[in-house]
């Protein structure tokens, strides 16, 4: 019996690797996963860490295979990927579903909007302008898409019992 435990996790974590990678090459093909205003509808799957601990890590896998093909290269692969992280395991700790998307925000408002003001202008005088008013667009997206579909999920997944089934914290 304990071994079917962390097996059960291991297979929830790769099972959403493999839904954020394959919503966010959906962004992809639309042109929408790479650039100030990013729509990967995938992003709504980053509240999955406040039932499911253990997505946090899958998110993390899924990004950083989504990012293999980012414009940005290796500084995206590394930094929003480590956005993507520090979000799930941040949002693990959440109390409420609405505090919940909150992380997925904040960490992509500033850490991806720092890649992309990178890309734009590297370290120069422009980088600050640039990280806020990347900082804004990166959030807001982000924040469109945590707080109406994800939350909407994480409702989706209690209404339904199987978040219960997998062994939810939440």
């Amino acid at each position: 019996m304990s071994e079917k435990f962390p097996v059960r996790k291991l297979a929830i974590a790769a099972v959403t690797a493999a839904m954020y990678t394959a919503l966010s090459y959906v962004a992809y093909t639309l042109n929408l996963a790479f650039a100030p205003v990013q729509f990967r509808l995938s992003e709504a799957l980053t509240l999955l860490p406040f039932l499911f601990p253990e997505t946090a890590w899958g998110l993390f896998v899924g990004c950083i295979l989504t990012n293999l093909l980012s414009q940005y290269g290796a500084v995206d692969i590394v930094f929003g990927s480590l956005a993507t992280l520090i979000a799930g395991l941040w949002t693990a700790r959440c109390k409420s579903k609405w505090t919940a998307a909150i992380p997925p925000v904040v960490c992509n408002g500033l850490i991806v909007s720092a890649v992309i003001a990178y890309a734009e202008v590297g370290i120069t005088e422009a980088f600050w302008a640039s990280w806020g008013i990347n900082a804004l667009s990166v959030a807001a997206s982000e924040a469109a898409l945590c707080f109406i579909p994800g939350v909407l999920l994480v409702d989706a997944l209690k209404r339904s019992g199987l978040s219960k089934r997998l062994g939810a914290h939440a």
